[in-house]
């Protein structure tokens, strides 16, 4: 079973990583390892940028974050209680997993932000499903209270993460050399011999190879307003913060190989895939007796034709079900009702819209619904400038709305949709 990195800081760990995610799958390859992990601080914002060059190499990506958790509730903003928080490595099985990742993650800014984004136990409780939860290093909070001589409180609440996590929660052996950890690690093995919590051997990622240790020690004066000549600052007494080889890894635990293989079992339950290119419109909801969106769009389109040309104009007609033909191919049917419909909405209520510009003013469909109130025909405007099956992308229709009273047409949007779909 081969070993694979489940804790690794790319550059996204803003001040602190320092392994450029391009560098760090060549080198992973290079160590010919198959898959890496990505567990930035608290955020998920490279994950996107590290899927695509880890799958660039043929190396397979498993999405991850070490979350910071709160002392106590993630809503307790004391000083002198709450400054404190641990660490927690958090894995992605497959979808659900990455979802319950970005809520936890969300949270930890949007309802937990104090000093860093924090989530809490009830907060892990309710989005464990498809997550692995690694113990994490000297700053998690088992191996913290392993180091304060508190083993009965590290093993009651490594029993915790197991009731929350069950068989997905490991202990996560490290060993950089760093003062603590063998004191740390006896107890972390004590606890798996008591308990049966399985361990995972891992290194605590910062830099690519040995000479990155001096990059990232700069990365971290500058996060705390130091100079590297500064005696008194924060730094890693530690040049082993790298991406190692499954033999240095093997060699850091001898007795304890079933460790390391665990990386690769647990490689092996990751399996997500993100797909590019998708549009996930709400469901525009049709009148009683409509049948369906396109059908619907056609008739709303046949009203405004009739209105804006009159019967005798075979030529813009042919080009209207042109139009209506290719936005039903590329699948925008119901984005051009929704885009209609508030537009309407807005105008019903006299709020002032724009006449409309950009690449949309080139459409019948558009003139004819009264998105746009200038007709393409009349000034030799080009369809294929707004949509071309050569370039499939989401419609982009310009929309001025009155400074004053916009407001009121985004919230008629979220009423209609829901909130959690309008941006």
């Amino acid at each position: 079973m081969s070993f694979v990195h489940l804790h690794v800081h790319s550059e996204y760990s803003l001040l602190d990583g320092a392994c450029r995610l391009r560098d760090l799958v060549a080198r992973v390859k290079e160590l010919g390892q198959t898959s890496v992990a990505i567990t930035d601080h608290g955020v998920m914002y490279g994950v996107v940028n590290f899927y695509k060059e880890a799958l660039r190499a043929g190396i397979r990506p498993i999405i991850g974050c070490e979350v910071y958790v709160a002392a106590r509730s993630r809503f307790d903003m004391d000083h002198e209680l709450d400054s404190e928080r641990h660490h927690l490595v958090l894995l992605c099985m497959n979808e659900t997993g990455y979802r319950n990742l970005c809520r936890l993650v969300s949270a930890a800014f949007t309802e937990g932000y104090y000093i860093k984004p924090r989530v809490d136990m009830e907060l892990l409780r309710e989005y464990s499903d498809g997550l692995i939860a690694l113990s994490a290093c000297l700053s998690g909070e088992i191996p913290s209270l392993i180091e304060q001589g508190r083993y009965g409180e590290a093993k009651a609440k490594a029993i915790g993460f197991v009731d929350i996590f069950g068989g997905r929660f490991y202990l996560e052996l490290q060993d950089h050399g760093l003062k603590g950890q063998p004191v740390v690690n006896d107890g972390l093995v004590r606890i798996h011999k008591e308990t049966g919590i399985p361990l995972v051997v891992t290194n605590d990622v910062h830099y690519i190879d040995r000479s990155g240790a001096e990059y990232q020690d700069v990365l971290m004066c500058i996060q705390t307003g130091k100079t590297i000549n500064d005696e008194d600052r924060m730094r890693f007494e530690s040049q082993e913060l790298y991406i190692k080889s499954e033999q240095e890894m093997r060699a850091l635990f001898p007795e304890l190989q079933e460790a390391c293989d665990n990386t690769g079992k647990i490689a092996a339950m990751c399996s997500l895939d993100f797909a590019f290119g998708e549009h996930h419109l709400p469901e525009f909801p049709l009148p009683d007796g409509e049948t369906g969106a396109e059908s619907y769009l056609e008739k709303l389109c046949l009203k405004g034709f009739m209105k804006l040309y009159g019967p005798d104009r075979p030529e813009v007609r042919e080009q209207l079900y042109y139009e209506l033909d290719m936005i039903a191919k590329m699948g925008f049917t119901g984005y051009f009702l929704i885009v209609a419909d508030f537009i309407a909405y807005a105008k019903n209520r006299e709020i002032p819209v724009g006449p409309g510009r950009g690449s949309a003013a080139g459409s019948v469909v558009s003139y004819c619904l009264d998105i746009t109130t200038v007709d393409p025909i009349k000034y030799n405007l080009y369809f294929e400038r707004f949509l071309n099956p050569e370039r499939i992308s989401m419609p982009d229709i310009d929309i001025d709305f009155c400074e004053r009273r916009r407001g009121e047409v985004l919230e008629y949007v979220k009423q209609k949709y829901g909130a959690d779909r309008v941006a």
